[in-house]
């Protein structure tokens, strides 16, 4: 299951962004530290692609894929040192797939500001200072047994030692570790060491109703800038958490014409999520019969194989080929059987690239 981890500082509108993600209801008070234990959640992705395959092929059963968020308590300056909640917090997100850094971009003068103004490209340097405080931390932890280990001649201790002595350089100078060209031999490595500034890092900004339509201010403009110039690795995503979460709370008919008075064609949740899988670099492919129409989730660039694994390892270990349709051709045609009887249906082998939206049959022998 892809996770998410929300972070940001207090009152930026993170556990309203959950509440509107799961509808849990998790508190969101306006003051700091509200949330305590990290809220998790598991929210279902739209996919209207899915809806259609499972009117067409009128299956029984409709299984969408699904993201869990995590939601932690604010970070402050210091989180790295304990500050806060610190370092058990920081603990609750080394996990994730990504992290979606919430920064709030509108003035209210009824919402609190941690310090004490509304600034988020200064916002953005202290939370990735305290992720990158808490990487090096660890970085650091490890490098002594490692170099121990280096000096008796084992090579995959000198290879860990080399790579370490890098991202602790990398540390602290203030850049996150996804910045770095990492090997394809390093990285087992480094996925060990649950680092947080490895992860994708999907920016939030957070405006107001006002903004909503554009998703453009002042701030959003700046913050645009800074990413393009300074980071990879990353996304950027606007949506409003409070008009987020007055959506959550109405009937789907309610919320189309909410949106519609409000000049945006879908929830922002749709697109943070959307973003989430992009800078992921992942892509929905489907499959379908009677009984049920299912979405499923692989690496963009993946091989057939490989996404016949995603269903069951059988599937990859005695992989034949895969049977396969893009979704708008299968949907102009209306029905699998229509695809078969007109040879619409390509048979692909081993080395077949896995496309975004592919409905997909695999023919496997264990």
């Amino acid at each position: 299951m892809l996770k998410a981890g929300i972070v940001g500082l207090p009152n930026v509108g993170k556990s309203s962004l959950f509440n509107a993600l799961t509808a849990q209801g998790a508190p969101s008070e306006n003051y700091p530290f509200c949330t305590v234990e990290p809220n998790i959640g598991t929210v279902e992705v739209p996919d209207s692609r899915l809806d259609r395959i499972f009117e067409l092929v009128e299956a029984t059963v409709r299984i969408p894929t699904v993201v869990q968020f995590v939601d932690i308590a604010g970070l402050v300056e210091g989180a790295s040192e304990g500050e806060g909640l610190g370092n058990k917090f920081l603990g609750n997100i080394r996990e994730v797939d990504a992290i979606v850094h919430v920064l709030r971009c509108f003035d209210d003068a009824d919402v609190t500001h941690v310090l004490g103004n509304v600034d988020p490209l200064r916002d953005r340097e202290v939370i990735n200072a305290e992720l990158a405080l808490a990487d090096l931390e660890t970085v650091e932890n490890r490098l002594d047994k490692t170099a121990r280990k280096a000096k008796s001649g084992e090579k995959d201790a000198v290879r860990e030692l080399a790579l370490l002595e890098r991202l602790q350089d990398a540390l602290g100078e203030g850049r996150p570790v996804r910045s770095l060209d990492i090997t394809p031999a390093e990285r087992p490595i480094l996925k060990g060491l649950q680092l947080l500034t490895a992860k994708p890092v999907l920016y939030l900004a957070n405006v107001s109703e006002e903004d909503l339509p554009s998703g453009e201010n002042e701030w959003t403009r700046k913050l645009r800038e800074v990413l393009d110039l300074e980071e990879t690795g990353t996304g950027m995503v606007t949506l409003s958490s409070a008009i987020e979460s007055e959506l959550a709370e109405l009937e789907p008919e309610e919320r189309a014409e909410f949106l519609s008075d409000l000049g945006v064609s879908e929830p922002g949740l749709h697109r943070l999520i959307r973003a989430t899988y992009q800078v992921l670099g992942l892509v929905t492919f489907f499959t379908a019969g009677e009984k049920e129409a299912r979405a499923w989730t692989v690496r963009d660039g993946a091989l057939a194989p490989e996404a016949a694994g995603t269903i069951h390892s059988d599937f990859e270990r005695g992989f034949i080929r895969a049977e396969t349709i893009g979704f708008q051709e299968f949907e102009s045609l209306g029905s699998l059987k229509a695809a078969r009887d007109q040879g619409r249906i390509r048979s692909e082998g081993k080395e077949y690239r896995v496309r975004d939206g592919d409905i997909m049959l695999f023919r496997f022998n264990v």
